[in-house]
């Protein structure tokens, strides 16, 4: 990206946003992973959940210095594997989510 003043979330970034929300609330975030699992009751039910599954997506997502997106794909297994581990007691994550990808920023 340009050293200037950033306004705008690169078109990239804003796309793997939107393919995070779309598969999350189709229920087709990591067919395979979640497969059987009713995740978005869950998710809908404690809205804190939500927000750690966008936190992970985000927090992992990496940016090249031209905006592109260079990982949604293991951004959303990561969100998935947390959404999983939520659902599924017995399920670990693997390897155990680090305190930065479960970091939340902001006021």
């Amino acid at each position: 990206m340009k050293d200037d003043l950033v306004t705008h979330l690169p078109t990239d970034v804003r796309a793997a946003f939107r393919f995070f929300a779309f598969y999350l609330g189709n229920g087709t975030l990591d067919v395979d992973l979640l497969d059987g699992i009713d995740y978005r009751a869950h998710l809908l039910a404690f809205g804190s959940d939500l927000e750690m599954a966008f936190a992970i997506f985000a927090n992992v997502l990496e940016v090249d210095e031209h905006g592109q997106t260079l990982n949604d794909g293991d951004a959303q297994y990561r969100a998935a594997q947390w959404i999983r581990a939520r659902c599924d007691p017995g399920y670990q994550v693997e390897p155990p989510l680090a305190a930065w990808e479960t970091e939340l920023h902001g006021p």
